[in-house]
């Protein structure tokens, strides 16, 4: 006895000690803890909210508890140590009663209940682009269409091209034959200026 009482003068933990030891975890009971989590020099507290499977080492310096949660269909396990000063408290939401101290058989147990439920399951083939094949293909794609912009580009210029020519062509064939028709009343005038004359 009298080294339960030396040793309970001893801080352990810069946390309220008797304010968890009174909390009394154990087995079965759903708690969320809150744990301080440091980004860029802020401090944010996050949640986890599971069922408490084992409490270990009872009340002394080393005490631990594990917290499981199922998170998008994948089981996670965390093991905290009662006294950490990463938990900023501990909430017990609900208390179940249980007749074992280490709820173990709970893993196996989710893992036959997935297991029923993968047999039902059908096999698909399925598949999501990736974002470099994405990008490399949208890459492609605008090159394509700058390429096909200036083809068309390329032929429309052909295009004006051909139909200058074909319209000075024809300018130069109506000049030759304005010229021609000129020349021909030139001429018909003075062939029948003389024989007005001669009238």
């Amino acid at each position: 006895m009298a080294t339960t009482e030396a040793t309970s003068g001893i801080k352990v933990s810069p946390v309220n000690m008797e304010s968890r030891q009174k909390l009394g975890i154990r087995a079965g009971d759903t708690v969320r803890v809150w744990q301080k989590i440091q980004e860029k020099g802020k401090t944010r507290l996050q949640a986890f909210e599971g069922l408490v499977l084992a409490h270990k080492h009872g009340n002394e310096a080393g005490a631990t508890f594990t917290v499981r949660k199922v998170a998008s269909g994948v089981g996670v396990e965390k093991i905290f140590p009662l006294y950490s000063p990463i938990i900023d408290k501990i909430e017990i939401i609900k208390r179940s009663k249980v007749r074992r101290a280490k709820l173990y058989h709970i893993r196996e147990k989710a893992a036959k209940e997935i297991k029923r439920q993968m047999r039902h399951a059908t096999m698909v083939d399925l598949q999501t682009v990736s974002d470099t094949e994405e990008a490399t293909k949208k890459v492609a794609d605008e090159e394509a269409a700058k390429k096909a912009v200036e083809e068309a580009e390329a032929k429309a210029q052909e295009e004006a091209k051909k139909a200058e020519e074909v319209v000075e062509e024809v300018k130069e064939e109506k000049k030759e034959e304005i010229t021609e028709t000129v020349e021909e009343k030139t001429e018909e005038a003075k062939i029948e200026a003389p024989k007005k004359e001669e009238k």
